[in-house]
């Protein structure tokens, strides 16, 4: 059972660094929870594959610095979709 933990921490690693992936993305991909995804990249791996671990941190930690940027992207793109609301008076 612990061989399998591993090998999906390094999988999931291999995957995250290869295409730059958020840890929602990866825990998509693999169909585990974002919570797995995070604790296999950020505690296990560091056990398993120290190379891979500091790769794939780095990655991790330019998506966490980017994280505010493509929030607010997504609402603009949220709010650009909606229709505009009417106002009641539009004399104000």
């Amino acid at each position: 059972m612990k061989g399998i933990v591993e090998e999906r921490a390094v999988e999931l690693g291999e995957y995250i660094l290869e295409n730059k992936a958020t840890v929602r993305k990866a825990a998509k991909k693999f169909g585990v929870s974002k919570s797995t995804v995070h604790k296999d990249v950020a505690q296990r791996l560091k056990y398993v594959d120290p190379q891979l671990y500091r790769e794939v941190k780095n990655v991790l930690e330019v998506n966490k610095a980017q994280r505010h940027i493509r929030g607010g992207m997504a609402t603009r793109m949220k709010y650009k979709k909606s229709p505009t609301p009417t106002l009641a008076n539009p004399n104000r």
